[in-house]
């Protein structure tokens, strides 16, 4: 099977071409600047065409020609012509071995678009500069002058007379035919660059083809007006390309505006699937019927919040971000907005300073800002503590009341499906009478003999203090005076709000970011020259998962000594079946790939352990599984770290608890038993 990703090549842009695009542009722009304006840093404008060769590859020309525009615009404010050019190159650039790479052509097919290009971009030069004479006289003049420069330069060396010689005699007849010169200068440069380009860029095309590059949200084409209730499933079910067995079948309901409908199940139970459904995408089997289009991502359509809402977060701002991609004529109100979700007066604030909770609140604010007939939550409180997850649900469950709308909400918490007007369960990707005891966790209590107690200090933070975007207007403290000792063999929950500074702490402790004022150190060294020495795990376990395989990626995060060997210990210690060494990541589920990071981290054998959020999004086996490897981590010795906002069954790993709150800690002694409650 080809590894060319299949491109839907007719209608307007789609919202996964105008996000891609955006952020691509946004990396070229930054490299071609930092190429620009730094001494020796000019190698970084052949990078800078990797991110538009990637928009060409996946997407449309048009997707690359908006982004190459838009991209050489910002550029040109930020830093002037020379940049600008810079970009501009390398859209064309990225955009010939892009496309050349994602129509399965070759190298002939890369020069015969250059040799179009060229003469096409030269003439149209020449025409410009003859149109506006002044900026023609600019750039002939700059250009005397500089090789007349650099003829003095040459005349200081007795050997270089000659050479300095010619270039005084040749300026005057460059500058005559000028139309000639610049004509055979793009021309050859752009062909030049293309051979070049498809060498270096279309090899690194060729490894990123390999990677997952369908859009989860593919609608089916529909030109009717928008209108996305009632939306009604019978007897549909939906088979992905390529699969053996099928993500759905047989599942029948209805959707009605004034709804507020549960939708529940295991990992892997076809939740993610049915939302895709709702959102537009057609059944493989059976009849999915609405009144209109689906309208994803439109106004008064369907919006959706995805399980990681940093993948949908695009403003620079709180503000900026609930506004973008709305047409210019719509004007919500943002500040109601943010009150609504719980995120009043944060308009101004930096999106890429927020918590996950605060995060998962602004993608709420940013769907509701489309106004939307039907808004989907696929577990858009996964990331939000007890009390935030409460406030969300309720909203939630009232927004129906209060707009002509429905919401469907996929979650994993029992207490979320209490208002609900439906429940629909999942299991194995048929529906089920649905079962209110499914989600009561099995997960044993503690276990019978006390945890060892540390003997040894292993990390230690004194004072610390951070403050992101110090000594700027932006700065913003997340931990003050925190003080904390690990030992060797612990076992500590860390508890706070969103924003309180649990993810800051964390960092540190992992030396991923040095304290602003404090000292955090590992056996008396600070951990941040230290990097790996302390494991860690990020809340969503895929951002760390960089191979191909699950195999390649343990090996990779345990570094080349270790082999298949090591590769089934570590699974063995996880609790995964050794077969699963061979799978694709992207075949994991949830729970799995939180399992494969910590294998990982496992075969370097760190003696602290720091878990960010490690049961976010589990259903009861998931969860399960974790906390019986953590609770087999930490009887190996090995001190553990959980930052959760759910401690239901942590009293089976961790011995004690820290409460943060506004980045201080609540308890300093930090040695409170650990409360079966959830704060």
């Amino acid at each position: 099977m080809s590894n060319r990703p299949q491109v839907r090549e007719t209608g307007n842009l789609r919202p996964l071409e105008l996000a891609t695009g955006a952020v691509m542009a946004g990396f070229t722009v930054a490299l071609s600047v930092i190429a620009t304006v730094i001494p020796m840093a000019s190698a970084l404008n052949l990078v800078a065409a990797v991110p538009m060769g990637i928009v060409a590859q996946r997407f449309r020309v048009r997707a690359v020609m908006t982004a190459g525009v838009s991209a050489t615009a910002v550029a040109f404010v930020a830093a002037g012509s020379g940049s600008a050019a810079a970009v501009a190159l390398s859209a064309l650039l990225g955009g010939i071995i892009g496309t050349v790479k994602r129509r399965g052509l070759g190298f002939v097919s890369a020069l015969l678009s250059s040799l179009v290009i060229g003469p096409a971009l030269a003439l149209f030069s020449i025409v410009l500069l003859l149109v506006l004479a002044p900026l023609r006289t600019l750039l002939l003049t700059s250009l005397e002058n500089t090789a007349l420069g650099v003829a003095a330069i040459l005349k200081r060396a007795p050997t270089l007379v000659g050479a300095a010689e010619w270039i005084e005699n040749s300026i005057g007849s460059i500058i005559d035919y000028w139309w000639l010169w610049i004509g055979v200068s793009i021309i050859s440069g752009i062909v030049l660059s293309t051979v070049v380009s498809y060498f270096v860029l279309g090899a690194v095309l060729d490894r990123l083809a390999a990677l997952p590059s369908a859009d989860p949200l593919q609608t089916a084409p529909d030109d009717r007006p928008i209108d996305p209730l009632p939306v009604t499933f019978d007897h549909v079910g939906f088979t992905y390309p390529g699969a053996s067995t099928p993500a759905l079948v047989d599942v029948n309901f209805t959707v009605r505006r004034g709804e507020f409908v549960t939708v529940v199940g295991h990992n892997g139970s076809g939740k993610s699937t049915l939302t895709r459904l709702l959102a537009g995408r057609a059944p493989t089997v059976g009849t999915l019927t609405r009144p209109g289009s689906a309208g994803l991502g439109r106004q008064g359509g369907t919006a959706v919040v995805l399980q990681r809402p940093e993948s949908q977060i695009l403003g620079t701002r709180v503000a900026d971000d609930v506004v973008w991609g709305l047409p210019p004529e719509s004007h919500p109100d943002v500040d109601a907005l943010l009150a609504e979700v719980g995120l009043a007066g944060m308009g101004m604030r930096e999106t890429s300073g927020l918590s996950g909770g605060e995060m998962q609140r602004l993608a709420v604010a940013a769907a509701l800002a489309r106004r939307p007939a039907l808004l989907i939550a696929d577990e858009a409180t996964a990331m939000v503590d007890q009390a935030g997850r409460e406030e969300l649900v309720s909203l939630l469950a009232e927004l129906p009341r209060r707009h002509p709308m429905a919401v469907v909400l996929v979650t994993h918490h029992h207490a979320d499906t209490r208002n609900a007007d439906r429940v629909i369960q999942l299991q194995r990707g048929r529906q089920i009478d649905h079962q209110p005891g499914w989600m009561t966790s099995t997960f044993a209590g503690p276990p019978s003999a006390p945890w060892p107690a540390g003997t040894r200090t292993v990390l230690q933070l004194t004072d610390v203090t951070h403050t992101y975007n110090d000594r700027t207007p932006w700065s913003r403290r997340a931990l003050s005076d925190v003080n904390l000792t690990i030992g060797d063999g612990d076992g500590l929950l860390v508890l706070g709000g969103n924003g309180s500074g649990k993810s800051t702490l964390a960092w540190i402790m992992a030396g991923l970011i040095a304290p602003s004022r404090g000292t955090a150190v590992f056996d008396g060294k600070p951990v941040s020259r230290q990097l790996g020495t302390v494991g860690l795990t990020f809340q969503h376990s895929r951002l760390q998962l960089q191979r191909r395989t699950v195999a390649e990626d343990i090996e990779a995060a345990g570094g080349p000594e270790i082999g298949s060997v090591q590769v089934s210990w570590a699974l063995d210690a996880v609790g995964l079946d050794r077969h699963i060494a061979g799978r694709s990541i992207d075949e994991l589920s949830g729970g799995q790939m939180r399992r494969v990071v910590l294998a990982g981290l496992l075969v370097r054998q760190p003696r602290v352990l720091i878990l960010d959020e490690p049961l976010a999004g589990l259903d009861p086996p998931g969860r399960h599984e974790i906390l019986n490897v953590l609770r087999w981590i930490r009887r190996n010795g090995t001190a553990v770290v959980v930052i959760s906002h759910d401690v239901d069954g942590m009293d089976a790993v961790c011995s004690r608890t820290i409460r943060l709150s506004q980045g201080r800690i609540l308890d300093p002694a930090a040695s409170s038993a650990l409360e079966g409650s959830t704060t």
